[in-house]
């Protein structure tokens, strides 16, 4: 497997795509963080700032066919640069929503950010498997991958270290403090997120610069522009499967923002002075850290298994059907959110925690099932609908923080419990193709 000779004229922009996978990792990791960290500094309630992941994926759903429909009139260089460019303004327009602490601000920098990442990913799923020999797609796709399971595990650490407070604010302490020195403290909180915002904006501006320098290949363009239109609805009416798809991929990615945005708050609820000890050694928790400090540690902790669920998965595909692989991930997901459930305390957390594990393979082979059996131009357009479903992650979120009000962080779960069931319903029946639609694959 010659991928990584000098000569091979898709190096450097295989490269630099692969950089986009990690960029986006990030953006999606630190939403976690926002949702604890906001709860204080801007005064809300936990499911108002579950809204924090309802503006970012609807940034998802409202951008994921307008990106498909300019890469497919200017290519995916422009693309690209597009999405870069409207990432790196969400996350400096965090500067002036931290000055004035309006929470409609930052709901709009996030909604910008995530409108860039629908582009992104939109461009990046397709370019890799095209740079390149058609045989080693699958290899492309799955070692640019890796690299959004090496920058999610960021995002926790970067909240932890940079984010939260070095000081917890509890309710005993916010009594004996006066109104003004409340504001004082949720003013300083809320500034605590322009420095990592705008190192991010930066690094996102200086990728974009590397784009516009490189010469992008724009493989299979003329094919692209010679295919007819298709009807945005017309697959959805033909393939059964699709349209189970799609809310499957909603459910996944619901459970999955819930399970993550909440991490911290279960972490809090559950065992807030309980810890994992691998997960103290590794992270050299201290006695000066707050509780949602090393909640944080955890949360990242959580992104390695992910990442391990992901390794292990794509090993495991090579030896036997991709969809059985998932059948075994996704009903672990719902057995060990079941526990979680019943069971509370520290072993919640590690039972949540191994969930993150299962989770790792089902956004990506979800996707494959859903658009499988499909000609090239109806596939693209399935492929945005896919996309689209991401706005699970608006939906559920909130939805688990009302429940939350009712019976605390356990009645959370409820939400991941369906939608991991539902997950587990498709990939054992839903995701059977019509007859006739194997025939013309």
């Amino acid at each position: 497997m010659n991928q990584f000779s000098s000569r091979n004229p898709y190096l450097i922009p295989f490269a630099l795509v692969c950089s986009l996978f990690f960029l986006w990792g990030i953006a999606n990791s630190l939403n976690g963080s926002l949702i604890r960290h906001f709860q204080f500094a801007l005064d809300l309630k936990r499911w108002q700032a579950g809204i924090v992941d309802s503006a970012f994926y609807l940034g998802y759903f409202v951008m994921a066919i307008p990106a498909g429909i300019f890469m497919r009139k200017f290519g995916y260089k422009r693309g690209i640069l597009a999405g870069l460019l409207l990432y790196a303004a969400g996350a400096a327009l965090f500067y002036p929503a931290a000055d004035i602490r309006v929470y409609a601000f930052f709901l709009f920098a996030l909604f910008t950010i995530a409108s860039g990442l629908a582009f992104l990913e939109t461009a990046a799923n397709l370019y890799v498997t095209v740079l390149g020999d058609k045989k080693d797609a699958e290899w492309r796709i799955n070692f640019a991958q890796s690299f959004n399971g090496i920058s999610i595990i960021l995002g926790p650490v970067i909240g932890s270290l940079f984010i939260f407070s070095k000081r917890e604010y509890t309710e005993e302490i916010l009594a004996s403090m006066t109104a003004e020195q409340i504001d004082a403290a949720r003013v300083q909180e809320a500034l605590s997120v322009q420095g990592p915002y705008l190192v991010v904006a930066g690094v996102v501006l200086l990728v974009a610069l590397l784009f516009w320098l490189t010469k992008m290949p724009e493989v299979g363009r003329e094919e692209e522009l010679a295919e007819g239109k298709v009807g945005i609805l017309d697959p959805l009416r033909k393939y059964r499967h699709l349209g189970l798809g799609v809310l499957a991929q909603f459910a996944n990615v619901g459970a999955q923002a819930t399970l993550w945005g909440y991490f911290v708050d279960f972490k809090i609820d559950f065992a807030r002075n309980e810890h994992v000890s691998f997960v103290n050694t590794l992270y050299r928790v201290t006695e000066g850290m707050t509780p949602d400090q090393i909640a944080g540690f955890h949360a990242s902790f959580a992104l390695v298994l992910f990442m391990l669920g992901r390794f292990l998965g794509t090993y495991l595909m090579s030896k036997m059907e991709p969809r059985k692989v998932l059948v075994y991930y996704s009903i672990a997901a719902v057995v060990l959110v079941v526990l979680a459930f019943v069971t509370g305390g520290l072993t919640a957390i590690v039972c949540i925690m191994l969930t993150y594990f299962c989770q790792s393979i089902m956004f990506p082979t979800i996707f494959a099932l859903a658009t499988k059996g499909m000609p090239p131009a109806e596939r693209k357009l399935a492929s945005s609908l896919v996309i689209m479903s991401i706005v699970g992650g608006a939906v559920m979120p909130p939805v688990a923080g009302l429940l939350s009000g009712m019976g605390g962080m356990q009645m959370a779960l409820l939400v991941p419990v369906v939608c991991f069931s539902y997950v587990v319903y498709y990939v054992v029946r839903g995701y059977v193709i019509a007859e006739d639609v194997i025939m013309r694959d």
